[in-house]
C-alpha cells in the first residue's frame, strides 16, 4: 500500500496531554511513496488547522507564550475538541483515498503524543493507527551519520532548510516541516 505522508505540528499550554491542552493542530500533505517513487507534494495546497478549547484549567505561561495564542479567546472561539478531531479524522481519510496515512513531524515524540490521545479520547481512534508515524528528526540522524545531539532542527545543512519559516503557528509549522521532509526523503546519504 502507498505511504502518504502528512505533516503534523500542534501547540500546546503544558509538556503531556490530560493534564495540559492541545490548543491548536495543523497538518499539510508533505508526499507520498509507493516503495519505488516518492512524489512530493505542494504542502500548501493540502491543509487543515484548528485552534481548540482548553481541557484542562493547568497551564505552563511558558508554553502558552510561545505559541502566541490567547487561552481566553480560545475559551469561546475554539473549537470542540471532540468536534475538531472528528473533522480532523474525516480530512486525513479523504486525502489518503486508499493510501496509508502517515504522520511526520521534526520531531515527532511530541506531537504524536497529543495528536494520538486526542484522537483516541475524542473521536474514539486515530486515523494514523497505533503507529502510522515516522519521525523526521531520526530520519536526519541516520541519513548524516550524526549523534542524536546533532540531528536537530538547527544542525540541518543548508540544503534541507525549508524555504517557509519556522512560526510557532501549527500550520505554518506542518507546511514548514514538509519541504523537509520531501527533501530529507529525496536526499541520498553522503551526498549534498
Amino acid at each position: 500500500m502507498t505511504d502518504l505522508y502528512i505533516s503534523a505540528d500542534i501547540e500546546s499550554d503544558g509538556p503531556i496531554p490530560g493534564d495540559y491542552s492541545m490548543l491548536s493542530f495543523g497538518f499539510a500533505v508533505a508526499g507520498s511513496f509507493d516503495g519505488a517513487s516518492f512524489a512530493a507534494a505542494a504542502p500548501e495546497r493540502a491543509t487543515f488547522y484548528r485552534e481548540l478549547r482548553s481541557i484542562s484549567d493547568g497551564f505552563d505561561p511558558d508554553a502558552v507564550r510561545v505559541s502566541g495564542l490567547d487561552r481566553d479567546r480560545l475559551s469561546s472561539e475554539g473549537a470542540d475538541p471532540a468536534a475538531a478531531m472528528a473533522a480532523a479524522a474525516a480530512w486525513v481519510e479523504a486525502e489518503a483515498r486508499g493510501r496509508r496515512p502517515v504522520l511526520v513531524a521534526y520531531p515527532l515524540g511530541f506531537d504524536w503524543m497529543f495528536l494520538h490521545w486526542y484522537f483516541v479520547r475524542f473521536a474514539g481512534r486515530s486515523p494514523f493507527g497505533f503507529s502510522g508515524a515516522l519521525d523526521m528528526k531520526t530520519m536526519y540522524q541516520q541519513k548524516a551519520g550524526v549523534v542524536l545531539d546533532r540531528a536537530g532542527r538547527r544542525d540541518l545543512p543548508a540544503f534541507l532548510i525549508p524555504d517557509a519559516p519556522h512560526t510557532h503557528n501549527a500550520l505554518d509549522d506542518a507546511v514548514e516541516q514538509s519541504e523537509i521532509f520531501a527533501r530529507l526523503f529525496a536526499w541520498q546519504s553522503g551526498a549534498a
